[in-house]
């Protein structure tokens, strides 16, 4: 918890007065958005898009002041954290359900920086289960399509009681064990492809800096 507390906060050094900014969601930017909250508190002037119901009350309880991401030309950087780093920064994101906004977010910003603990950094991504959201419409259908590229049979994400977890956009996820994902690129664009699917937790090419940290030190990441 440390490591997550000390990437989400040195994250928000990257932000200045009267950036746009794109939230992340999850573990580790949650404290990136308690970070900011006490730095708009202190006079900093921002305004801030949440890729997720649940930031989006994070950050008001803060009093960040919110926008759509309609409402803005582009975002100056987007601020997220990250399931997997792998090599030149490509990603696996998605773990908290909330990857279609979040790669909308990251692609309208001009720069995207992830935070994230030092255990995230892998050689090869795969080791975390790829998320991949689906429209609910013949999910069982786009599960085998998507099965066929990814190699592994994709298990449907579900709520404690049984129900399948549903995203902010209505859409259900389908998590893929592929164990490694040699061409994260390719994999990418394969899943894209595919009618039924909505988007895939594969980030590629789109970090510009990752804060990466335990819990004594951070280190910064470039691609």
């Amino acid at each position: 918890m440390e490591a997550k507390r000390r990437a989400g906060e040195r994250a928000v050094e990257f932000v200045e007065d009267g950036m746009a900014v794109g939230l992340g969601t999850g573990t580790t930017a949650y404290w990136a958005v308690e970070r900011l909250g006490q730095r708009v508190r202190a006079g900093l002037r921002v305004r801030c898009v949440p890729t997720s119901r649940r930031t989006e009350e994070q950050a008001r309880a803060l009093g960040i002041p919110l926008v759509g991401l309609g409402e803005v030309t582009e975002l100056d950087i987007a601020i997220d954290g990250a399931d997997e780093i792998g090599p030149g920064l490509a990603l696996i994101k998605g773990g908290g359900g909330a990857l279609l906004r979040e790669k909308l977010v990251a692609s309208a910003a001009r720069r995207f920086v992830v935070a994230a603990d030092a255990s995230k950094r892998v050689e090869v991504l795969g080791r975390f289960p790829l998320p991949v959201e689906v429209v609910p419409f013949a999910w069982e259908l786009t599960a085998r399509r998507v099965g066929s590229v990814v190699n592994v049979e994709p298990a449907l994400r579900r709520e404690p009681g049984g129900e399948p977890y549903v995203t902010d956009n209505g859409n259900f996820i389908l998590d893929c064990r592929c164990g490694r994902i040699p061409d994260p690129e390719r994999t990418g664009r394969e899943l894209k492809a595919l009618v039924g699917v909505v988007e895939s937790g594969l980030f590629v090419r789109m970090a510009d800096a990752a804060v990466v940290a335990t819990d004594e030190a951070v280190e910064i990441l470039r691609p």
